[in-house]
């Protein structure tokens, strides 16, 4: 178990308040990590640091802004001295909920270009800011490891029949273009690192998700789990055991690579 072992190693998460993001904060100080929980909202950042079983440090981070990404970064090294492992997290995500039903009704004709620039700002670029930003202590360090995360949805496009609704006359909602481009990107991004940091003892990983279960409507659920070979959408803290795998001596001879946790989904 030595192999999963992360005692001492300096971790930054990004979107660290959010669902997913909480449960890997918890899962990595519990492993021994000290974790840098970075989020766009300070409150939420502050709150999840302190309920974590380990040594956690809140941080403010808008992925958007270099001066933001920069300030991150520079905290992490005051406070512990290093950055070992960067988990690329924050994203925008409409939900197939009623609070975001304004999202899922844009079709691709009429989705605004506002839209379209701020998720390529979040979900991409704020992944490059973050990479770039680590890379150079990660170089004088003389290792170091990045995981970007992505989804089903950079992987094949969206099945836009699970957002249908029964009732007849139903507006119809939609997975929004930005989320299939971005999380697609981020498959090339990670490519282009990981050959890029050959030379140096730098890591860098894709780990691509399906979909969490987070009180779904009954519409959503029922077409979700039928499409999924494994029957079921995944638990908040079920991909913690492949972030720790690849953050940790267990994946040492992998990189450029994308590991797929999607209860099936891309199987067939």
């Amino acid at each position: 178990m030595h192999l999963f072992d992360l005692k001492d190693r300096v971790i930054l998460i990004t979107g660290a308040a959010g669902l997913i993001g909480r449960e890997y904060v918890n899962a990595l100080a519990s492993a021994g990590a000290s974790v840098v929980v970075a989020d766009i909202d300070p409150e939420k950042a502050a709150s999840v640091a302190g309920e974590a079983n380990g040594k956690t440090l809140p941080v403010c981070l808008d992925v958007t802004q270099p001066e933001s990404v920069q300030a991150m970064v520079g905290k992490a090294v005051d406070t512990y001295g290093r950055i070992d492992g960067l988990v690329n997290n924050a994203a925008l995500d409409p939900k197939c909920d009623p609070q975001h039903a304004d999202k899922h009704q844009l079709t691709f004709e009429n989705f605004p270009l506002m839209l379209w620039q701020q998720a390529l700002d979040v979900n991409i670029t704020g992944m490059f800011l973050c990479a770039q930003a680590v890379a150079p202590q990660m170089k004088k360090q003389g290792n170091g490891v990045i995981v970007n995360i992505s989804s089903i949805y950079g992987l094949v496009g969206p099945d836009q029949r699970l957002y249908e609704k029964d009732e007849p006359g139903a507006a119809l909602f939609y997975k929004p273009v930005t989320y299939t481009v971005t999380k697609s990107a981020v498959l090339g991004l990670t490519k282009y690192l990981a050959a890029y940091f050959a030379r140096q003892p730098i890591r860098v990983n894709t780990l691509t998700l399906g979909g969490v279960y987070n009180d779904h409507e009954e519409d959503f659920l029922k077409r979700y789990t039928w499409r999924a070979p494994i029957g079921r959408m995944a638990q908040p803290n079920e991909y913690c055991g492949a972030l720790i795998f690849l953050l940790s001596e267990a994946s040492s001879y992998m990189t450029g690579s994308n590991l797929v946790v999607d209860g099936g989904w891309t199987a067939w």
